[in-house]
């Protein structure tokens, strides 16, 4: 899945932001934190790139990750996000999907045409904690988005999301550790609860990755950063109950 980045550069807001790796790789390149600058990148219009030929670079089918060295809502974007959603529309012959801490921002940030959602793009809202469980979810289920997934990461306590949980609105729960050296630690019993409630609702179940540092039967193990996923994987605990044709 290609990664789709028209800007760079965020700006902390609440507990999950703490170690966040888009700081992390700033300063191993030297460059000022993310959050002293918001920025158009060289990628701004990525989707439209075309070969010699004049053939999109892209073909039809391609999904792209959105915007995952920022926020694809924060506020020092909005003169530029409606130029993005051209381009979405330019290219509706693909598929697009973004996450956000900012999910209570969507309805403002939305194009004239949304509708009930665009059948081609998803939004994950990510959540850390219950505390923003409960603050974030609510509004995720009441805005008109057609492939919602909630977003557990990092995960950084137990949650409860059982009440948020019907499987009409909500495709797939992904739940995910901190990575980095000042990671805070993953229990694995965390992600065990949100598997079970998510098989409970009948809504998709994915550990994604596990992070730095992963608690398992009161043990602390340390993950490289290369297996992260791959372990989270070897668990074995995914399931599936929607059908990817439905997301087009």
């Amino acid at each position: 899945m290609p990664m789709w980045n028209p800007w760079h550069g965020c700006h902390k807001i609440s507990a999950g932001c703490k170690h966040c790796y888009v700081y992390r790789e700033d300063l191993a390149f030297g460059t000022e934190t993310p959050s002293s600058e918001v920025r158009k990148t060289g990628s701004f219009n990525l989707p439209l790139r075309r070969d010699r030929k004049r053939n999109y670079k892209f073909p039809p089918g391609t999904q792209f990750a959105l915007c995952f060295t920022s926020d694809f809502l924060i506020e020092e974007a909005d003169e530029w996000r409606p130029e993005i959603w051209d381009i979405i529309r330019e290219r509706n012959d693909c598929s697009y999907f973004f996450f956000t801490k900012r999910i209570d921002r969507l309805a403002k940030c939305l194009p004239s045409d949304w509708g009930e959602g665009y059948d081609n793009v998803g939004i994950g809202c990510t959540v850390e904690n219950q505390d923003r469980a409960d603050f974030r979810l609510p509004i995720f289920l009441s805005l008109p988005i057609k492939h919602r997934i909630i977003v557990a990461a990092p995960l950084l306590e137990k949650i409860e999301i059982s009440k948020y949980l019907d499987p009409h609105l909500v495709e797939e729960v992904s739940a995910g550790g901190e990575s980095g050296k000042y990671a805070r630690p993953l229990d694995y019993d965390w992600v065990l609860s949100l598997r079970d409630q998510s098989k409970e609702a009948g809504v998709d179940f994915n550990f994604h990755q596990t992070g730095s540092y992963l608690i398992k039967d009161g043990r602390k193990y340390f993950i490289p950063r290369p297996l992260q996923h791959e372990q989270a994987k070897k668990a074995g605990i995914n399931s599936k109950y929607h059908s990817p044709d439905n997301y087009k």
